[in-house]
């Protein structure tokens, strides 16, 4: 029969030590925060279901990036144990330039409509972090102001080429003026993708005040009372746009660019230059034989050809091809630093990542992207370790088997 006896309180009050109480909100938010996922949660409940949506969604049927995420969640990582994992290296180099992580922040549109913050938030993270940061010709925040919130970080400049050559030659010179790195070249927006959540939602830029976001209005006040009592948006390429997001794409990019046009480019911007939305093989083997400096497969995260390419499954053939003679990075469906590192063991040097940040910038501005950053800096150092790597270097396609 087991004695028992009271415990003493000397032998209770180490069991019954009281987490501190948080009072600030926006730490308590981002504290419960462990995944991607979870601040995806809370950015849902923190933005107009419209801004999320934009944020989130992606083209038609939404076909493209269900399938990413579906090969990356089905693939399989094959451990070598028994490895020396006691200090792990998560630096690479980008553009023959040291980054602390194997991933940069990819160009997002409307950033400041998700968050009041917006870019701003965004490069000072990344300055801060050593991850570099590509400022969209779509973004709310103007390129000079960028460069001055984080003139340590290091920052490319996306470009869309529109109609009016004259303003891309504008937009470039103003880049170079202000210490931009590198230029990204988008190609895969010829016309805008049917972004049917958008549509659902009546979205535009900037938002229209109906009876369906005035309701929406009254369960998301703090998004609304920012938005109001903050600078007017401003564009990093055009003074203002009245209309959805489809109409303005569809009204300021050219459709009739091609290859050749990259001599253009080429006279107005003498940089390192990245090729961003390459879908196949040939295309990757095109645009480095124009000169490309870095090939980023990317379907823009299933926001324009639904149905598109997987970027994860064209790596090794891509990397194959290229052959070392430009950098391989991809993006679309990178949501944790395994899928990071996954895309690394399979040939890409670098990869992209968009919504992740974005989630992190909706649910608690600066401090929900510095969140992000860590929450993907830890899962790549663990999947690593866990891995038997302690370096981006020992990555390889022995490590990841695709289904």
């Amino acid at each position: 029969m087991t004695e028992r006896q009271f415990p003493k309180w000397s032998e209770l009050r180490p069991l019954l030590r009281a987490k501190p109480i948080e009072l600030d909100p926006t730490t308590r938010r981002l504290d419960r925060a462990l995944s991607i996922l979870d601040l995806r949660r809370a950015a849902k409940r923190r933005t107009p279901r419209s801004v999320f949506d934009y944020t989130d969604g992606a083209a038609d049927a939404e076909i493209s990036l269900r399938r990413a995420r579906t090969l990356f969640r089905n693939l399989e990582l094959r451990p070598s144990i028994l490895q020396d994992v006691s200090a792990v290296d998560t630096t690479t180099t980008m553009l023959g330039r040291p980054a602390a992580v194997p991933f940069s922040f990819a160009p997002t549109g409307f950033t400041r409509l998700m968050h009041h913050e917006g870019e701003r938030a965004v490069v000072r993270v990344a300055g801060r972090r050593g991850i570099p940061y590509a400022l969209s010709t779509m973004g709310t925040t103007s390129i000079e102001d960028v460069a001055a919130a984080s003139p340590e970080a290091r920052k490319w400049f996306q470009l869309y080429v529109w109609k009016d050559r004259a303003a891309g030659e504008d937009l470039m010179a103003r880049a170079k003026a202000a210490g931009y790195e590198a230029l990204q070249l988008t190609v895969d927006v010829p016309v805008a993708g049917a972004r049917l959540r958008d549509v659902r939602n009546g979205f535009s830029i900037p938002p229209a005040l109906t009876v369906k976001t005035v309701l929406d209005a009254g369960m998301h006040p703090a998004w609304w009372m920012n938005l109001l009592t903050t600078k007017p948006l401003t564009f990093a390429s055009l003074s203002a746009w009245d209309g959805t997001v489809a109409e303005l794409l569809d009204q300021l990019f050219d459709p009739s660019m091609t290859l050749a046009d990259l001599e253009w480019l080429r006279a107005s911007w003498d940089g390192p230059l990245i090729i961003k939305g390459i879908q196949t093989v040939e295309d990757a083997r095109r645009v480095v034989e124009a000169g490309a400096d870095a090939v980023v497969l990317s379907n823009h995260g299933g926001r324009q050809l639904d149905r598109a390419p997987v970027p994860l499954r064209l790596l090794p053939d891509v990397a194959e091809a290229v052959d070392g003679r430009a950098e391989v990075w991809m993006d679309t469906g990178i949501l944790t630093g395994a899928d990071v590192v996954a895309a690394l063991a399979l040939g890409a040097d670098a990869t992209m990542v968009g919504r992740a940040y974005l989630y992190g910038l909706m649910a608690g501005g600066e401090r929900g992207v510095d969140r992000a950053a860590d929450i993907l800096t830890r899962e790549v150092t663990r999947t690593m370790a866990l891995l038997g790597v302690s370096s981006v270097d020992e990555l390889g396609p022995q490590h990841v088997r695709l289904p």
